[in-house]
């Protein structure tokens, strides 16, 4: 397992996913990854240094932008340029077991359903969305009258932790139970791997942290996604 030294695999999150359980879905070097852009925007260093940001510039297409999560306030050399600093809750539930239910009326998703989940993400903002992000996997939802209404799935993957993630609700449908009982089925999946559920909140999100304390999450820290890119 490759890890940042001396620095536990939740303060690092993207870069130990992109060394364990996303690792097929990585591009770059032993000091810098990152994915796809259709996939996801993040990208990991082994150290958020000068060094680091450098060989990304060396290594990234022109014309995208990068999001990077870090426990500690980080420099960002030029040509990178910060255009959004979003604060978040970092959440680990270290007893799943007593938390998880056997749930119904959820489907798998599947390719067929990114068209619905694309739209879904864009009403709710639930987080980053593209049109490869199912390829992270284990994806669920649930419609009604052919309209998908709710959703959850996974995203970074730092072994032996898998991030619960894209957990949104159409607003016509909440209070209904529906993001409670997905979180539920990818925790059950998430301890059938063998590994420990996590999830990232913004902080002001009151509302969706009550539900994650209320499932067995509780917060482990306070970290930041900061959004960059290549000045013009």
């Amino acid at each position: 397992m490759s890890t940042s030294a001396n620095v536990p695999l939740l303060d690092n999150p993207i870069w130990n996913a992109l060394n364990t359980g996303n690792a097929l879905l990585s591009f770059g070097n032993d000091r810098v990854k990152y994915f796809d852009l259709s996939v996801s925007p993040f990208v990991g260093m082994r150290e958020n240094t000068a060094a680091g940001f450098a060989l990304l510039n060396e290594m990234a297409p022109e014309d995208r932008a990068f999001i990077l999560f870090a426990s500690e306030k980080v420099d960002f050399p030029a040509p990178w340029k910060v255009t959004l600093e979003m604060p978040l809750f970092q959440m680990v539930c270290n007893n799943p077991e007593a938390y998880i239910q056997a749930g119904e009326g959820f489907i798998e998703l599947e390719t067929e359903h990114v068209s619905d989940m694309l739209e879904l993400t864009k009403l709710t903002n639930p987080g980053p969305f593209n049109s490869n992000t199912i390829d992270f996997g284990s994806y669920t939802g649930i419609y009604r009258e052919k309209q998908l209404v709710a959703m959850a799935g996974w995203r970074m993957q730092p072994r032996p932790y898998i991030e619960v993630s894209a957990v949104c609700t159409h607003p016509d449908h909440l209070g209904k139970g529906y993001a409670g009982m997905l979180i539920r089925e990818q925790m059950k999946r998430i301890v059938a791997q063998g590994c420990l559920p996590f999830l990232h909140v913004k902080k002001e999100n009151s509302g969706a942290i009550r539900l994650y304390e209320k499932l067995g999450f509780g917060i482990r820290s306070e970290i930041t996604a900061w959004v960059f890119r290549r000045m013009q």
